[in-house]
């Protein structure tokens, strides 16, 4: 989904897959700008999804997950700011904002520029573009290195980037040459990114930067390098600070709710009581059926009434504040309910009746809306944008779904053949995004099976 208007303020929002059973959607936020995001899963009834067996709070806890940073779509290699500042000025979270930022940059360009090569197929393009890469890499390393700090409160910093930074570097030159064209041609160049890998290596095995036992298992040293990243994301990604709504709501219903049915039971028992001059084994069965009544119903009762009470109101709120100064820089208020489709806005029908007959199942309707506000007026320098993250997992969805193992037989000529077949099912995912009075909507179709995603189908847009 994209803007027309090149000074809109509607960015460009991205639905696509993440892992095996997840999607993540990004868009961007520019100072002080306010955007809402609306997504409507349908999910057919076959599916087993309803409030029932999948609760929303329980599903928005444990599969979906927020996450906001700092972003620019232009940062390439050269444009890398070097805005890195020497460890004889500023305070200890100065040097390491500024060191994190410079880290951060060369990964994010990285990244991008990586990504980018890969697309050229032609061997006389990528080659080149991949020397290029190579010797930009090298010379950011070079200027990281030398404004090493001499003070111990520094060091550490620098070393944890420095390790970090020079070991995705050649992860990156590694998965280039992995899957870039091979040719006889350009043998010089390929050496010359392989030269540059074991340089890397030895030169975090010169500066021990990693254990032995470390670099031998795989895992070990992945997860080492994770958590150096997450380091390094100390000043850039923000903090997240979750808040519950609702909750003194929730406590008056439950309350009200007590307080009448212990004065409708209080008033049975007063009744009983008058009825029996005295106390017999009659009145006191009748008593623990009143009071058994009353523990069976009141729960059900309570959930009922909070139900209805609760629907249509935000549920949750995050606070996403900078790391180093703890200044806040954006809230999203976030909605998560079932619906009906009497409650689907008049463009989302239209985008749901646009399926083919045979497509148009029974579902289930779950809503998600997310209320983001920028509170910051600018950002950090060299970034014009926040990138915010919606990541879903679809695990839970497919926990009651059938293997749907079968056979499908075909006749060639006298001879009859078979193939194993599985079974797959679509979930229909509406997108509208509205920002500053202008809305874009567009339909997504996923397809599914136990294992995960088989594809996701993004029809066509609509703006408003």
């Amino acid at each position: 989904m994209r803007y027309k208007d090149k000074n809109s303020l509607v960015k460009v929002t991205k639905l696509s897959q993440d892992e095996a059973l997840s999607i993540t959607l990004r868009h961007q936020l520019l100072p002080q700008t306010q955007q809402r995001i609306d997504l409507y899963f349908s999910l057919p009834n076959e599916m087993g999804i309803s409030p029932q067996t999948l609760d929303e709070s329980n599903y928005f806890h444990s599969s979906i997950k927020t996450r906001s940073a700092y972003f620019s779509d232009k940062l390439h290699l050269p444009l890398v700011r070097s805005r890195f500042i020497s460890a004889k000025k500023g305070e200890q979270d100065d040097y390491r904002v500024n060191l994190n930022l410079f880290s951060y940059q060369i990964k994010t360009a990285l990244d991008i520029d990586i990504k980018q090569t890969l697309q050229l197929k032609d061997s006389d393009e990528f080659y080149p573009m991949a020397h290029e890469l190579a010797e930009q890499s090298i010379g950011l390393l070079k200027k990281l290195r030398r404004n090493a700090p001499s003070d111990k409160k520094f060091k550490s910093y620098h070393e944890n980037a420095d390790n970090y930074l020079s070991w995705h570097v050649e992860q990156s030159f590694l998965k280039l040459l992995a899957k870039g064209p091979k040719t006889t041609e350009s043998a010089e160049i390929r050496e010359q990114l392989i030269h540059l890998c074991r340089e890397e290596n030895s030169y975090r095995d010169s500066n021990q930067f990693n254990s032995q036992i470390t670099l031998g298992d795989p895992n070990r040293i992945t997860n080492k390098m994770r958590l150096l990243q997450r380091l390094m994301e100390y000043g850039v990604v923000f903090n997240k600070d979750m808040r519950h709504l609702n909750r003194n709501l929730k406590r008056v219903v439950r309350g009200s709710v007590t307080a009448i049915i212990m004065a409708f039971v209080m008033t049975l028992v007063l009744n009983a009581r008058s009825s029996f001059t005295e106390v017999t084994l009659v009145l006191v069965a009748l008593l623990g059926v009143i009071y058994g009544l009353r523990e069976t119903f009141k729960d059900d009762i309570t959930q009922i009434i909070w139900r209805r009470i609760q629907h249509g109101l935000p549920k949750w709120q995050q606070i996403f504040s900078n790391s180093a100064t703890k200044t806040k820089v954006a809230k999203q208020t976030i909605w998560l309910e079932y619906i009906k489709s009497k409650e689907l806005p008049d463009n989302v029908k239209k985008h749901l009746n646009k399926r083919r007959q045979q497509n148009r199942l029974d579902a289930q309707l779950l809503h998600f809306r997310s209320d983001t506000k920028v509170l910051a007026k600018k950002f950090l320098p060299g970034y014009d944008e926040i990138q915010q993250q919606l990541m879903f997992n679809l695990t839970p969805f497919v926990r009651y779904l059938k293997k749907g193992e079968g056979r499908l037989y075909s006749l060639d000529g006298q001879k009859i053949s078979q193939q194993g077949v599985e079974r797959r099912y679509q979930i229909n995912v509406v997108l509208v995004q509205t920002c500053e009075g202008e809305q874009h909507s567009q339909r997504f179709k996923i397809t599914l099976n136990r294992s995960g995603i088989i594809n996701i189908e993004a029809m066509k847009a609509q703006m408003n």
